[in-house]
């Protein structure tokens, strides 16, 4: 097409092949960079992914004994009870390390 243009407008065929020249261009690049992310999203994101899953699920941890209960008056507020269970304990509560605020439930 762009050679139609030459022959009618030297110079409409130069900006016309300047323009599909960059066009061509800049679909290579992007074809380069979604190669980039894919190769590191299978190379190096999904590796540390199942590293951290073997680190959480399959290497043994040690118990740490959960530092001694003082009741600060600024701290385990219950100014509203929570909606579920009996109200007092959080939605992810871990009976071995989040406390009340009376105190741990299992010492």
């Amino acid at each position: 097409m762009w050679q139609i243009w030459k022959k009618v407008n030297p110079r409409m065929g130069i900006q016309m092949a300047t323009t599909m020249a960059k066009r061509h261009l800049a679909k290579a690049q992007d074809h380069n960079n979604s190669n980039m992310w894919k190769k590191l999203t299978f190379m190096v994101a999904t590796p540390a992914i199942c590293l951290c899953m073997v680190n959480a699920f399959v290497v043994p941890h040690k118990e740490v004994e959960p530092e001694p209960f003082v009741k600060y008056e600024h701290l385990r507020r219950r100014t509203k009870r929570f909606p579920w269970g009996d109200g007092n304990r959080s939605l992810f509560h871990n009976a071995k390390s989040n406390a009340l605020p009376d105190g741990y439930e299992h010492q």
